[in-house]
């Protein structure tokens, strides 16, 4: 099945090596644990937060992630952060990194 947007595609490696996607992903995550971490107000779920940018940060260390663990990766961060305002800038750029990477394989 082809998607308009290119999702799903293959995209062709960076300069390095590393699929873009993946680079990405890994600025994405690594703005929003700074952007965490700098976020004085203290909150109900802000570990569970940091526990799955860390997760999702050592998923792009290993080259592609997996589609479904990234996905509720990003579902458990939407759901703890999803309020805070201040944090919705770089949640946006984080589910817009992992919506590159397409849909799970059927």
């Amino acid at each position: 099945m082809l998607r308009s947007s290119g999702q799903g595609q293959r995209r062709r490696p960076a300069a390095g090596g590393e699929d873009p996607r993946v680079t990405g992903l890994r600025t994405a995550v690594s703005r929003l644990r700074r952007a965490l971490a700098a976020h004085p107000a203290d909150f109900p779920d802000r570990a569970v937060a940091e526990d799955e940018l860390a997760a999702l940060a050592a998923m792009t260390a290993g080259g592609v992630p997996e589609i479904p663990r990234m996905r509720a990766s990003l579902l458990l961060i939407a759901a703890a952060v999803g309020s805070v305002s201040a944090l919705s800038g770089g949640l946006a750029e984080v589910r817009d990194a992992v919506e590159l990477f397409g849909g799970p394989a059927r």
